[in-house]
């Protein structure tokens, strides 16, 4: 009897393809498109898939494309980066996973994606905030400055009302992605108030929220009273810092970045109406869900177009919540007109800020 076991098992393993109750290659694929009419893969860069920013607002894009397209959870997943070592593992391993879509947050991927993109032809890439020529990558660009600028309006005039002129801003790492971001702010505080003093301040990374803390209580001290940080989850120590603040009773405030952030910055108890406040003056906003949400549906109804695709304040790819209980009328007012006037053409905003890390205008 075993004799024949053993026989029987060889011969089943021989007739897998047609026999034992297997299932034929072809059936298999059948089945896996009914399942996930599309697979996504996406790596974040580093601070993580909930950094209440930039990785956790791409990531709802996809969530988002799940939901309503109804996949199943297991036809999509994500990798988390914690060193820049990890970017050509990550996109390898879910493009080798069968990906049809491969989706990478940030700039610092451009390198590895160029790589990995050469080397799986048949998988579709988008890279966030980086651009990558290839006939299989899609590259997101955001007007960053554009919804910056609204932030430095929103700043200066709201510190203006504290009776203050001071605010501040509190970068990741340097270079021209968060240069545009600086640029945009600085020129959106001087224009709502010629006699802003401006700090700015870099981390040196987007996870080291201890240092982002250590900066941010810098700035509050130096009479700062409106922080725009845009530094990933090493954000969250600003936000930790003016909270701590605003509790023990020194009103102050920051500006989110990438998606609102509202909801991070409330403290306190709650009111009877279960409200909470919040140290979010406003967000400037980036619409990378929207852009990850594009991108699959693109590769799912097979109209992907690589190239670049670069969201403005016109196609409403950037801007600031609608609604935010901190900001009153008048600056809402202010920032509406800005918006107007940004598509309109009549403020043109830079990309190349002026102030040096550590340093005031």
């Amino acid at each position: 009897m075993k004799k024949f076991s053993i026989i029987a098992v060889a011969a089943c393993l021989m007739l897998v393809l047609t026999g034992c109750g297997g299932s034929s290659d072809d059936g298999d694929d059948s089945a896996k498109d009914e399942t996930c009419p599309i697979k996504i893969g996406f790596v974040t860069d580093m601070g993580g898939i909930d950094d209440r920013s930039f990785n956790q607002g791409s990531w709802e894009g996809v969530e988002k494309f799940a939901e309503d397209n109804k996949l199943d959870k297991s036809c999509y997943t994500f990798l988390e980066s914690k060193t820049e070592a990890d970017y050509t593992t990550n996109l390898s391993t879910l493009a080798d996973d069968g990906n049809d879509i491969v989706i990478a947050a940030g700039y610092l991927f451009v390198d590895a994606m160029t790589d990995v993109a050469s080397q799986y032809p048949d998988t579709k890439f988008l890279i966030i905030d980086g651009v990558v020529e290839a006939d299989n990558v899609e590259s997101a660009l955001f007007a960053a400055n554009e919804s910056s600028y609204l932030a430095g309006v929103a700043a200066a005039l709201e510190a203006k009302e504290l009776g203050s002129n001071d605010v501040g801003f509190i970068g990741g790492m340097e270079g021209e992605v968060i240069g545009a971001f600086q640029a945009g702010f600085e020129e959106g505080a001087l224009a709502a108030n010629p006699d802003v003093k401006i700090h700015v301040d870099y981390v040196g990374s987007y996870d080291d929220a201890g240092k982002a803390t250590t900066l941010a209580a810098k700035q509050y001290d130096a009479g700062v009273k409106v922080i725009f940080h845009a530094a990933g989850n090493a954000g969250n120590g600003v936000i930790k810092e003016a909270q701590t603040r605003s509790e023990a009773g020194d009103i102050v405030y920051v500006v989110g970045v990438d998606k609102d952030q509202y909801e991070t910055g409330e403290y306190g108890e709650a009111d009877e109406d279960g409200n909470k406040k919040s140290v979010i003056l406003t967000s400037a906003l980036k619409r990378v869900d929207v852009a990850t949400y594009d991108a699959a549906q693109a590769v799912m109804d097979d109209k992907f177009e690589a190239g670049i695709t670069t969201y403005t304040l016109k196609e409403e790819g950037v801007g600031y919540p609608e609604e935010n209980p901190n900001l009153s009328d008048d600056i809402k007012a202010a920032l509406d007109k800005a918006i107007e006037d940004i598509i309109a053409g009549d403020i043109e905003v830079g990309e190349t800020p002026t102030i040096s890390n550590g340093s005031t205008n």
